[in-house]
């Protein structure tokens, strides 16, 4: 019932901002993937103890799951502020019974801020939302994921032509009780500044963050990080680099010193149609006196191979990586888009073994009002490769494939042309 009243109440809001600047958009993101041939498998050094999810390397049949994000997103510009509501639900096919009489639980408040216009220059965002900045690498909308990513925070922000700076502050707490974030993927405080200057041809910006996690009344951990992103344009060639530190705590009092991520990516428009990649990444490793670097709350499936076994959930652990990788770009015509990629991994820290390779196949295809898109990803382990669940059969396929339909469609706008 609280659905429907929620949508009555943005239907009638609408109505009433017909001559308003205000725009109403959906989403409809089902997306179909073969499960447990290896993907999000993640890996631990062989001393670690095993990973909670061993996905594709236990002998169990391969499946098809299906998940979905339905979304309605609302946004209202006046003179002083702009504010944005959105609304979504993320199930999975099968996940509630034909005639069950609630939902799933999914349905939440995904992004809700209010933007104000404090001068010329000058905003400030308030509430529920997305932190995106540069690759997103450290801080990232995690867009692929159907829940997505956001924070709760408010953010002062300055921009001037071509220069930009923000700075955001976030305290998390749950009603009366301290927030217990002893999880890598929460905090107790946020504390970030993100300056940027761009032009045509070259791009700079630098982000500074402090990450507190809590777990109980006293045990505090501080996580600093800091680095820099930039970008240049050399006629057909295109050069991207991250270099970024970490210092001081993880959550549970983990030490972390000089942890380093450090990454160069080249692009090379070869024709109308063709464009090559070429990339190297690497994050460094547990060490005798210091944890290896944390990607904290970036994108991490656009990185380190699109099957999501590095990375992705197992941050606290592991002897670092390389990674070095190779692909391309094509666009066909007619509205086909393929991208393919190849990776080589190895650990950056303590034997420094191979960890095997992957290659990527992603194919688009846009229609008039919906696009579809489809993948296929292989990985080769190496016999380095750290096998935990004992299985000796597990190396022998290491796969995923998936398909992706993506409707947006508009309801209202009523913005000024």
């Amino acid at each position: 019932m609280k659905k429907q009243l929620f949508l009555i109440g943005i239907a009638l809001f609408s109505l009433q901002c017909i001559t308003a600047q205000f725009s109403l958009e959906g989403e409809f993101r089902p997306r179909a993937e073969l499960f447990n041939n290896g993907f999000n498998y993640r890996y631990q050094p062989a001393t670690a103890a095993p990973a909670g999810n061993l996905s594709g390397r236990e002998g169990t049949d391969a499946y098809v799951g299906t998940s979905v994000r339905v979304a309605l997103n609302s946004k209202y510009i006046s003179e002083s502020y702009t504010m944005y509501v959105g609304i979504q639900e993320v199930f999975n096919f099968g996940d509630r019974t034909q005639i069950a009489a609630s939902g799933n639980g999914n349905f939440r408040i995904q992004e809700a801020w209010a933007d104000l216009k404090l001068s010329e220059f000058w905003s400030f965002k308030l509430g529920r939302q997305p932190l995106s900045y540069d690759d997103q690498r450290i801080l990232g909308g995690l867009g692929w994921a159907q829940q997505a990513r956001t924070h709760d925070v408010g953010v002062l922000k300055y921009k001037k032509a071509s220069f930009a700076l923000d700075a955001g502050y976030s305290v998390n707490t749950l009603g009366d009780n301290i927030y217990d974030s002893a999880l890598l993927f929460s905090y107790r405080n946020l504390a970030f500044a993100h300056i940027s200057k761009k032009s045509e041809k070259f791009s700079i910006s630098g982000l500074i963050m402090n990450t507190t996690f809590q777990a109980g009344t006293e045990d505090k951990s501080n996580l600093l990080t800091a680095g820099v992103h930039a970008m240049a344009k050399f006629g057909k060639l295109g050069l991207a680099a991250n270099a970024y530190l970490q210092s001081g705590e993880r959550a549970g009092a983990v030490d972390v010193k000089g942890a380093s991520l450090l990454s160069l990516d080249a692009t090379l428009k070869a024709s109308d149609k063709i464009t090559v990649l070429a990339g190297v990444e690497a994050i460094s490793g547990a060490e005798d006196d210091s944890a290896p670097f944390f990607p904290l709350y970036g994108t991490n499936h656009k990185f380190n191979g699109l099957m999501d076994r590095f990375y992705v959930g197992n941050h606290a652990v592991g002897n670092g990586l390389v990674d070095i990788n190779l692909g391309a770009k094509f666009n066909v015509g007619k509205g086909y888009n393929i991208s393919l990629k190849g990776h080589t991994f190895s650990e950056a820290s303590n034997d420094k073994n191979s960890l095997g390779s992957e290659i990527d196949l992603v194919i688009a295809k846009g229609f008039k009002g919906y696009k579809l898109v489809a993948g296929y990803s292989q990985f080769f382990e190496s016999d380095d490769f750290p096998n935990p669940a004992g299985n000796p059969e597990a190396k022998s396929t290491q796969n995923w494939a998936w398909a992706m339909l993506i409707i947006k469609p508009k309801f209202l706008n009523t913005a000024k042309k």
